[in-house]
């Protein structure tokens, strides 16, 4: 039986929106129709990356003209993070899917106002978390829910990675632009303690600074102000203790994302891009150690698709699936509108050098 296609437009042709167009090409019965950026040096990279499909495409100078153009029955957006309220207002009401690339705003209010018509809307709205489809990300959350630790008490997030990219007219320089790394960086973490201990944040500390990059760079006299390095802890509302722990200066560390969630029972740790998962038991004092360990296999169509270790392939399937009505929307608006809420709390708490209650934001 063929597969029934769906026509996808994308609002945002740089660096991620490249990415999605990768994906897009290994997903059975996607057909790109559309792309949309006010940047022709932008669409020139989407025009490379589609190669042969672009003589099929229309180019469009902005979302209004894309959602109007009936050309497309799904959009990705995937512009820069303080545009999508505006790019996505036009395609509320038009009947189309929309993927949203994370954060889903850079305030509060604009992610309210997003869920707001998301929710209003018939058609699937999805956040784009990709850490979520990591598959050994995906193992280790299944494992954590199906009892495998016992009853969740400590979850911790560790990201050593490299330093922010260079970005279309450096956008992501500037807390403005960004929501503040703690929102435009850390919103994928928060997002996956929510799903990990299954309850909602209800204080915030982050301790963070910018302490080594970009500390020479100006743009048009302005120097940067994004965090590159912070610890942030977060107590939940069923008595779970989270922390993340996230450097931007340490692109030499193995592993970019090491995860642990400690039980009443056991612990265990998620080790990527190794795609390792470790389990350990509770043995008592000077027992001999019974940890296993196993590696999760990626499909290296998946990986080679883009560079965050197969997950947005995974997210694709699950997408266009939701769009055909034969899934569900697994990351809604509300969840998006979550994870910025403890992105900025932690923002604030940075800055203010104090704690912040999630009651102070309105939740």
């Amino acid at each position: 039986m063929p597969v029934e296609q769906v026509r996808y437009g994308l609002v945002g042709t740089g660096m991620m929106g490249v990415e999605h167009l990768a994906n897009l090409a290994v997903t059975p019965g996607a057909v790109v129709t559309a792309i949309a950026d006010p940047t022709e040096a932008s669409l020139g990279w989407a025009r490379d990356a589609l190669g042969a499909r672009a003589d099929g495409v229309t180019a469009f100078a902005d979302s209004s003209a894309l959602a109007k153009s009936g050309l497309v029955d799904a959009v990705i957006v995937a512009s820069p993070n303080n545009t999508h309220r505006d790019v996505l207002t036009p395609l509320f009401g038009e009947g189309i899917a929309i993927l949203c690339e994370k954060p889903l705003a850079t305030t509060i209010d604009d992610a309210r106002w997003i869920v707001e018509q998301a929710e209003a809307s018939e058609a699937p709205f999805w956040t784009a978390m990709e850490y979520r489809y990591m598959p050994p990300a995906a193992a280790f959350i299944d494992e954590i829910h199906g009892g495998a630790i016992g009853a969740l008490k400590m979850l911790s997030i560790r990201e050593h990675r490299f330093p922010f990219l260079p970005k279309v007219g450096d956008w992501n320089r500037f807390a403005r632009n960004t929501g503040g790394t703690m929102v435009e960086k850390c919103c994928h973490f928060f997002d996956l303690m929510r799903l990990i201990t299954q309850s909602e944040a209800v204080r915030v500390y982050c301790s963070g600074a910018m302490d080594v990059n970009h500390l020479d760079e100006r743009y048009d006299g302005a120097r940067p102000d994004i965090i590159d390095n912070s610890y942030t802890t977060i107590d939940f509302a069923n008595g779970v203790r989270a922390m993340l722990d996230l450097s931007m200066f340490a692109d030499g560390a193995e592993n970019q994302e090491e995860i642990a969630a400690v039980g009443d029972t056991a612990r265990l740790e998620v080790l990527i891009p190794e795609g390792a998962l470790i389990h350990s038991p509770r043995v008592g004092f000077r027992n001999p150690k019974r940890a296993t360990r196993r590696v999760v296999a990626v499909d290296p169509v998946a990986l080679d698709a883009g560079s965050h270790h197969g997950s947005t392939f995974y997210e694709h399937q699950k997408f266009i699936a939701a769009v055909r009505g034969e899934g569900t929307v697994e990351v809604t608006a509300r969840d998006g509108l979550m994870a910025v809420a403890i992105g900025t709390a932690a923002e604030i708490s940075a800055r203010e050098h104090r704690v912040v209650e999630m009651r102070e934001l309105g939740f």
